[in-house]
């Protein structure tokens, strides 16, 4: 069982930036086994992925919506991965959670979730 804390959420006004963090709890665990990701769920709306990174943080991708204003990122050492957000918009508002996918098993797992509110 892969235990993932989220950290970092908060208010910001518009064109601020926030740095979410997740960090991965379990004895053991190592990036190398899993793709990771930053989904987000915006009110009323459904969760969609925001960004991933996998090959121990070598390859990231993002939706268009967050292209170069976001950067994902990960720390080995530390079994964290991050999510910087810069410019950030209104429409960014929403719960952000940690996911891990095992690259073998396939298994899904999630963090608990961190509210990012963009707002003047």
């Amino acid at each position: 069982q892969v235990q993932l804390v989220e950290s970092g959420g908060g208010l910001v006004q518009p064109g601020g930036s926030l740095r979410l963090s997740c960090a991965a709890s379990t004895s053991g665990f190592a990036f190398i086994w899993y793709d990771m990701g930053w989904y987000r769920q915006p009110p009323g709306k459904e969760r969609e992925l925001v960004a991933t990174v996998t090959n121990a943080g070598s390859t990231a991708n993002y939706v268009d919506s967050v292209k170069g204003r976001f950067t994902i990122s990960g720390d080995n050492a530390k079994n964290t991965v991050y999510l910087q957000m810069n410019s950030l918009k209104p429409e960014d508002t929403a719960v952000y959670y940690c996911n891990a996918r095992h690259k073998v098993w396939g298994i899904h797992y999630w963090g608990q979730g961190t509210q990012v509110t963009v707002d003047s």
